[in-house]
């Protein structure tokens, strides 16, 4: 579980705890709903920041995936917030970064 400090336009923020599966979810419909920015018909003209895929690994090494994963994904978020409005302000965008219930009790892991 990842910790994230979100700060929107007005200046408020929050902290929101979000699964790297989220993320992964979040990449796959951004790509499915940009195709051209996500670099679908021709590569060179992708936007949309690139994700580290999802790991198959043992149990033991959970915490060390995700410690290797924390800079690509602070690098995503800031690269996903700083792309054209019509991506970085889509409701699917808006819906990831907003807290939700879960948000207010955090998971222990």
């Amino acid at each position: 579980v990842y910790i994230i400090n979100v700060t929107w336009s007005d200046l408020t923020s929050q902290i929101i705890y979000r699964r790297y599966s989220k993320f992964f979810d979040l990449q796959m419909q951004l790509l499915d709903k940009f195709p051209i920015e996500g670099g679908q018909k021709d590569p060179k003209q992708r936007i949309i920041p690139f994700l580290p895929g999802k790991i198959l690994f043992r149990r033991s090494h959970v915490r060390d995936v995700a410690v290797k994963r924390l800079k690509p994904i602070d690098e995503y978020c800031r690269a996903l917030v700083r792309l054209p409005p019509h991506i970085s302000q889509c409701n699917e965008v808006f819906r990831f970064f907003e807290a939700r219930p879960e948000d207010l009790n955090p998971p222990k892991e």
